[in-house]
């Protein structure tokens, strides 16, 4: 009969093995964020720029990334890149760089929306006092598109933050890598993997609830 016993998580435990990969699923959340968003905001732009070769190039990369699973791009990037650099990288770099370029194309489609959200009288307007479209999408567009997407980015990293466990594919040391070494070592794998998915749902599920009170106060502010 099987029987768990969790007496054996303590502080030492998480110390030793669950710290380090939850250091490294956060670093590598809050960079695929960022540069996700400053990617992605560039294929969006690019996309309704109004140029063709622009719009179609961009359509192509973000088609491309969400028509692919993203443990096959991790692999792709962590097998290709030092091919192509004629160089190792690392797990933690290519997870980073993967990361990026993936997220890239789901942020792309949530500024796209969030621009077009926007009245095109803003536009308008702002061609009227003489901005160009540069001007007028740094200044009058995008500063409200974005306090617009600021709960759909939180949703989305909070998925990000869920598929960083994916990185396991080429050996990264992640949050649910330091739970697998941890349950191989005290010889408590299905413990360990239990407490994995408690920890995941306990920091998503606080983060969600952060998304909804930002969510009503942006309503608020509209």
């Amino acid at each position: 009969m099987l029987t768990l016993d969790l007496s054996f998580y303590n502080w030492d435990l998480f110390t030793n093995y669950i710290l380090k990969g939850l250091l490294f699923s956060v670093q590598l959340t809050v960079f695929a964020t960022i540069g996700g968003i400053a990617f992605g905001t560039g294929l969006a732009l690019m996309r309704l720029s109004g140029k063709p070769a622009l719009a179609y190039l961009a359509t192509f990369y973000v088609n491309i990334m969400r028509s692919i699973p993203l443990v096959m791009v991790i692999l792709w990037f962590f097998l290709l890149i030092p091919i192509l650099i004629g160089k190792p990288i690392g797990a933690d770099l290519s997870a980073t760089i993967t990361f990026i370029a993936f997220e890239a194309a789901f942020f792309s489609e949530i500024v796209r929306a969030g621009i077009q959200s926007v009245s095109r009288d803003q536009g308008y307007a702002a061609e009227a006092l003489g901005m160009t479209y540069g001007q007028s999408m740094r200044f009058i567009v995008l500063p409200q598109a974005f306090r617009n997407m600021i709960p759909i980015f939180m949703t989305q990293t909070i998925i990000l933050f869920q598929d960083t466990s994916l990185v396991y594919a080429i050996g990264a040391y992640d949050l649910l890598k330091g739970f697998e070494i941890a349950g191989k070592n005290y010889g408590r794998p299905i413990e360990t993997y239990i407490l994995a998915a408690v920890t995941y749902f306990l920091i998503c599920f606080s983060l969600s609830k952060v998304v909804r009170k930002i969510q009503a106060s942006v309503a608020i502010i509209r």
